[in-house]
């Protein structure tokens, strides 16, 4: 093995870009390896099996309309999804419905 610390910031990136490219095709090696062992255990069983390669969620970053504004400040707005800001929950604490400030 190699003794890092009498190499060059140069040569040590050569090695760790050496080292990403040799890792990830072994990743990907394995990957295979794994994916054909599936197919073959679900075909002695009689099952087929659908892999589905790269697929991301389609959703994701996918912007949604604001359901519901400030009513004094109406660039605060709310989507309606994920955590209740402060100011509408604030607003609700006082007494005040969601629906009061809908869009």
């Amino acid at each position: 093995m190699n003794n890092y610390q009498e190499l060059s910031e140069k040569e040590l990136h050569a090695v760790i870009d050496s080292a990403a490219k040799v890792l990830k095709t072994k990743q990907e090696s394995k990957r295979k390896e794994v994916i054909e062992k599936i197919k073959e255990l679900a075909a002695s069983i009689d099952v087929s099996v659908e892999i589905q390669e790269g697929k991301k969620s389609s959703r994701k970053g996918i912007k949604v309309p604001a359901k519901y504004r400030h009513p004094e400040d109406s660039s605060k707005v709310w989507s309606g999804r994920g955590v209740t800001p402060k100011w509408m929950r604030t607003l609700i604490l006082a007494g005040h419905s969601k629906e009061d400030f809908a869009i």
